[in-house]
């Protein structure tokens, strides 16, 4: 099992899987930190070149859409022929750029050597899938000659789904009681631009001026430069905060969602959503624009209108929704189908069938 840049999700994701395989098999791991990204994404091969776990006998390989597959494959004959399973976090082809994140042609093209050279292409949701499918479309047409017809439709023949598992412990065990009247929202997210937190704040500010009472909480993985929008989150709202930063302690996170009512996402981006499934699993009741991979999980009446191009409106949304919410009988939100229980066997089948192949 390979991770090439080693991230939370990634490393929750191999985690979860050596649980579901590792009764059965014999599974090593090789996993680079999660830093350096332009050099993760195109050097992991050299960096593994005079690996010895590389040179031995395996029946199958499975690696995480940063590896580059395709490369490590003809740099260490022993895997030539290995049955390889690529498994997409996330996609290069549906990343936003901002000033600081332009889009470039090599990681697309990592993603997309490496989708050929494997032998099943996994997705942890169908959005994830179809924006990858659709970014290469769109990136082949753009090429000027020599482009071999049905490259998609032959990638599409290996691609499936199936999601980042939530570990059963996590659910709730029954359901708890929601405070209406001053609701306790939380904001779970990585502290990026991506997840959008000034959609956050145009939300907040919207209840603010609605005279909608509300707790706030917002938690997640920080790094060395957050958008400047949080500290004027942090400002404005500091009456209303519960709980502010990383928590690098799982139970503490854990009880925080234990405690909150709604979960919120803002985000532009998002390949699955493990921080909104996790506090769904919690007990909280979601909070999410109509866009990405929520259409798969969260039901319909926790969404409201998207208006990527438009934050103003959105946040007028999603104050709506929120009060429709409080207003009604809150829908159950439970993901049971992404449980580890259930979705282990749809693992299995997939390596069943590489290895069945040999």
């Amino acid at each position: 099992m390979l991770s090439a840049y080693d991230a939370g999700s990634h490393r929750h994701w191999r985690s979860q899987l050596q649980q579901v395989l590792g009764s059965h098999c014999q599974v090593e791991v090789l996993a680079l930190p999660p830093r350096f990204f332009q050099w993760r994404i195109r050097g992991n091969a050299i960096s593994w070149l005079r690996e010895p776990l590389l040179r031995e006998h395996w029946d199958l390989l499975i690696a995480t859409s940063m590896v580059d597959l395709a490369t490590l494959k003809g740099l260490q004959p022993a895997l030539a022929r290995v049955p390889s399973l690529l498994y997409m976090h996330e996609n290069q082809f549906a990343f936003p750029a901002n000033e600081r994140n332009t889009a470039r042609l090599e990681p697309m093209m990592v993603n997309l050597y490496s989708a050929l050279a494997a032998d099943a292409v996994v997705f942890n949701s169908a959005w994830n899938r179809d924006s990858f499918l659709q970014g290469v479309e769109v990136l082949l047409g753009k090429m000027p000659d020599a482009v071999p017809e049905g490259v998609v439709d032959e990638l599409r023949k290996r691609c499936e789904v199936v999601p980042v598992p939530i570990d059963d412990r996590l659910f709730a065990a029954t359901p708890r009681a929601f405070n209406r009247a001053c609701p306790h929202l939380v904001w779970n997210h990585r502290w990026e631009y991506d997840k959008a937190p000034d959609r956050l704040l145009g939300l907040l500010q919207v209840l603010r001026n609605r005279q909608q009472p509300f707790r706030l909480s917002v938690v997640g993985e920080r790094f060395r430069r957050a958008p400047r929008v949080f500290e004027q989150i942090r400002h404005e709202f500091r009456d209303q905060l519960e709980c502010w930063g990383y928590l690098p302690s799982r139970t503490d996170y854990q009880q925080l969602l234990g405690r909150a009512d709604i979960v919120v996402s803002t985000a532009l981006h998002d390949f699955q959503g493990l921080a909104m499934l996790e506090a769904m699993a919690a007990g909280c009741t979601p909070l999410a624009p109509d866009r990405l991979a929520y259409r798969e999980y969260v039901p319909a009446p926790c969404r409201h209108a998207s208006h990527e191009a438009d934050p103003a409106p959105e946040a007028e949304a999603a104050a709506d929704c929120l009060q429709r919410l409080l207003a009604a009988d809150l829908p159950a939100c439970l993901p049971d189908a992404w449980r580890t229980s259930n979705l282990s066997q749809h693992y299995w089948q997939v390596i069943d069938r590489l290895l069945g192949a040999q």
